[in-house]
């Protein structure tokens, strides 16, 4: 693959992961709207703001620690010296990310 074609193809990716989160962003706001409007119990209402609150907060919390056990990864294959993708390097970033997902998964039933 040539250098020239990757940008025209991280820039439609790029494009088309925006206009999905913008996309779904206005239809969360609309449905809260609908939901405020039909809505007359204020402590529903509540208990949805804060369900969404925990949710974005856990999202920050998984990708987080998934970045931080990734760089780890990418880490040890720098101090290794390794230049090549091989199957050890997909290994141990796998690995890394797998570790990540569990450590997020323990942190999770722990704090939730």
């Amino acid at each position: 693959m040539d250098k020239s074609e990757i940008i025209p193809i991280v820039l439609f990716l790029c494009i088309t992961f925006g206009i999905t989160y913008i996309v779904r962003l206005l239809v969360t706001a609309r449905l809260r709207i609908k939901m405020l409007q039909v809505c007359s119990s204020k402590e529903l209402v509540d208990v949805v703001v804060q369900s969404d609150a925990r949710r974005d907060q856990m999202s920050a919390l998984r990708w987080g620690i998934l970045t931080l056990m990734e760089a780890i990864g990418f880490g040890i294959i720098q101090v290794a010296g390794w230049d090549d993708v091989n199957p050890g390097v997909v290994a141990l970033l796998l690995g890394t990310f797998g570790l990540g997902s569990l450590l997020f998964f323990m942190l999770a039933r722990r704090f939730g």
